[in-house]
């Protein structure tokens, strides 16, 4: 049995099974999520019995570290996970500003624009699948097909790796993006409970508006999702405003076309007075002209709404490029003089393959 998969209820009732006190639970579960405890011999203030029983009934560890991958430039980091069922999983620590305690990160990337003004955070990008249903033809996730859902456990699990290895570093978490490996939303019920339990106030007490889910446009779970009113922010990779171009690249759209998803984003707007973001991959020639740059701004006027503009990764199952700084630059001005907020965003971890839409289970 995963710890990790357990709540705190789930927890309470098992210590309960093995004759231990009450206040045994809230331990374990403040050594595993305050103190960040990855094994039972860290657990010093439990009696040698229990933990001997936990090193036998309960795993700690889901996965096993495959290998991992640091960028060139020492701000990126991918670890590859292999499961006990040899499917992989990726996740991605990414480090933005404040690069003196990290002798990793190379001179020349000190001066980059990657830095400059950047305020300090270590972002977590992180897998809900192994592989991807979706299908969106420029993502190698969705090139690679779907092989399971992860559960709540193999989740957290992949947060606690790295806030374990932030510990050793004097640093913590800033923020989590459910970015990596999957569709969150198709595996609603684990992802949910997975924040439920990093968000827990007894536990790791992460933020909920430190998550960002990011979802390529169920509209019944956008839907569902804004009646639940969690603090947390939403992000929908929309990528075209005709359905047939976005059919082209995103299968999904067949079910949720452009309007739907739409629909579905204005009433998450209304019932959280949330904003929400629409993440853009920016295709040489194909969504980065200031032609569909005002279409777009048409499709999202009224709606509380920023973009997220990205020069498009590359992948092996997909010929399209990049668009250039300055196709991206008119992108965003047309955008914003239409009064849509655009940012273009960097691109990380490319040489590693770590960037969005480039996990595949495999390193390079």
């Amino acid at each position: 049995m995963l710890i990790y998969d357990l709540n705190f209820p789930s927890l309470e009732k098992l210590f309960k099974e093995w004759k231990q006190p009450a206040y045994r639970a809230k331990q374990v579960w403040q050594g595993l999520y305050q103190h960040l405890y990855n094994s039972p011999e860290n657990f010093t203030n439990l009696p040698k019995s229990l933990r001997e029983k936990m090193e036998e009934k309960l795993t700690f560890a889901p996965f096993k570290v495959s290998t991992y991958q640091d960028s060139s430039d020492g701000f990126t980091r991918k670890t590859l996970f292999e499961l006990p069922d040899k499917n992989l999983v990726e996740a991605v620590l990414m480090r933005y500003g404040d690069p003196a305690d990290n002798p990793q990160i190379t001179a020349a990337a000190l001066n980059s624009e990657n830095l400059r003004g950047a305020k300090k955070r270590r972002t977590l990008c992180i897998s809900t699948q192994a592989g991807c249903a979706m299908g969106c033809v420029f993502c190698a996730t969705g090139q690679m097909g779907f092989k399971r859902h992860l559960s709540s456990g193999e989740i957290v699990a992949q947060v606690m790796f790295y806030a374990q290895m932030l510990k050793d570093e004097n640093e913590l978490v800033t923020n989590i993006v459910f970015m990596g490996m999957g569709e969150p939303f198709h595996n609603y019920e684990n992802t949910m409970e997975a924040i439920d339990r990093l968000n827990d106030s007894d536990g790791y007490n992460f933020g909920a508006r430190r998550f960002t889910i990011s979802t390529v446009g169920l509209s019944p779970q956008i839907r569902r999702f804004a009646d639940e009113k969690r603090q947390v922010n939403l992000a929908v990779s929309l990528h075209e405003v005709d359905d047939d171009k976005r059919l082209a690249i995103m299968p999904v759209n067949k079910r949720y076309k452009i309007d739907n998803v739409l629909e579905a984003c204005r009433y998450y707007v209304e019932q959280t007075g949330r904003r929400i973001t629409f993440e853009w991959a920016l295709i040489n020639g194909v969504n980065d002209t200031p032609e569909v740059a005002a279409k777009l701004a048409i499709k999202l006027k009224g709606m509380m709404c920023h973009v997220n503009a990205i020069p498009l990764n590359p992948t092996t199952g997909y010929n399209g490029k990049a668009t250039d700084r300055q196709r991206a630059h008119l992108f965003k001005e047309t955008l914003e003089q239409a009064g849509i907020p655009c940012t273009i965003r960097m691109r990380r971890g490319i040489d590693i393959g770590a960037g969005c839409g480039q996990l595949a289970g495999s390193v390079s």
